[in-house]
């Protein structure tokens, strides 16, 4: 079995915990990468050791690249990974999947028509806290889930950020900047979405910045910075989700799942430590244990049972998803983080978005399979597969 040898497009800051990632697992080997700046990719490719530095296109075109991973601009996802994918090469992208529709479906069609696989971050889904719930789930911990909320508060990037502006651009906002984590959680716990109703405000028409080197800029906001949506599962649940660059403070839990015999709570003092991270514990009650029955009221969760973690990845490992993709690959399987995945949660937005413009409810039309939990044993359960066949 050959290693599954990677191109990197894209050497920007978020590559090095790709390639971090990659080197905690033997299956995966990156032999080039690339990036419109060649004194870039020559950094970057002496700093992890990596064969070659190149340009974008040498990339594309190496018949013994396997895959590509796209880690450039928005605006460069779709055609870079229709170039991949008409080159021989499977692929897999950074959020966002595309900046449009058109563009994402093109990249799926694209995809088929050659037989290859697509993956797409955020993969944090895969990590521990995530498995683990959806574990509970699997069970039937908590029964058939009927709802869910998901809360992403906080007032924006400003503050902290050292080049804040294209938050407040077109295709930016909090819904397209952080809902990929929320919605690719929940899809992946509950199956896909079937319609959707959202409403949006615009309160700042500026934003001031307050980190160096731009300190004292005004922004021009083009974007709508708080947004409410609703959802409809094709399981029958339903969920409400905010996202907001306008809140200053919250307790809201990032993200609970109601079901019939209990509940599971996601709830961490950071306002942007939710399904963006791979760790953190999970809290639940069922029927027999729930407050409402025979105990008073305790605010917060110190009295809610912990779920035993028994998986992996409880720190920061993206790239995960393009590890699972390679063995996707070998063994003729659908991948976890999938492109399908990562367009229906592109298209929920986009819905999203277009309710509240036009006061309507809209239904989605793509779909996606609900991922395979992921092996807690993985990537030894992979060998393991290899062995018996």
């Amino acid at each position: 079995m050959h290693t599954f040898k990677v191109g990197l497009i894209g050497c920007g800051v978020i590559s090095d915990i790709y390639l971090q990632t990659f080197a905690k697992f033997d299956f995966i080997e990156v032999i080039a990468c690339a990036s419109l700046d060649l004194q870039e990719s020559r950094a970057k490719a002496a700093q992890y050791g990596i064969a070659k530095a190149c340009k974008p296109d040498d990339v594309i075109n190496d018949p013994n690249i396997d895959a590509v991973l796209n880690l450039t601009n928005p605006i460069a996802h779709a055609p870079i990974n229709i170039a991949a994918l008409e080159a021989g090469k499977h692929v897999y992208v950074e959020k966002p999947f595309a900046t449009t529709l058109d563009d994402g479906l093109a990249t799926l069609v694209t995809a088929r028509k050659n037989g290859l696989l697509v993956g797409c971050a955020p993969d944090t889904f895969l990590g521990g806290r995530w498995q683990t719930i959806r574990k509970l789930i699997d069970d039937g911990k908590i029964g058939k889930p009927i709802g869910a909320t998901a809360f992403m508060c906080n007032h924006g990037v400003e503050r902290h950020h050292p080049n804040p502006v294209n938050w407040y651009k077109t295709g930016g906002g909090p819904l397209l900047d952080m809902a990929p984590y929320y919605l690719t959680a929940l899809v992946s716990l509950m199956g896909p979405i079937k319609s959707v109703c959202g409403m949006s405000s615009r309160p700042f028409k500026q934003r001031l910045i307050e980190s160096e080197p731009r300190k004292g800029e005004l922004i021009d906001v083009e974007v709508d910075t708080h947004v409410s949506g609703m959802l409809e599962f094709v399981n029958g649940a339903t969920a409400s989700m905010i996202t907001s660059f306008d809140v200053w403070d919250s307790n809201l839990p990032r993200l609970e799942i109601y079901g019939e015999l209990g509940s599971i709570s996601v709830s961490d003092p950071d306002p942007v430590f939710g399904p963006n991270r791979f760790e953190g514990s999970v809290h639940f009650r069922t029927r027999e244990t729930s407050r409402w029955t025979y105990r008073p009221r305790v605010q917060g969760l110190d009295d809610w049972e912990i779920a035993e973690n028994i998986h992996g990845f409880n720190e920061d490992t993206r790239g995960l998803g393009l590890v699972d993709l390679a063995y996707a690959v070998r063994d003729a399987r659908p991948p976890r983080a999938s492109g399908d995945l990562a367009h229906h949660v592109l298209d929920v937005m986009m819905s999203i978005l277009a309710s509240a413009s036009d006061r309507r409810f809209i239904d989605i039309q793509s779909t996606c399979l609900q991922p395979e939990p992921l092996p807690a044993n993985f990537p030894a359960s992979e060998t393991q597969t290899l062995a018996a066949e």
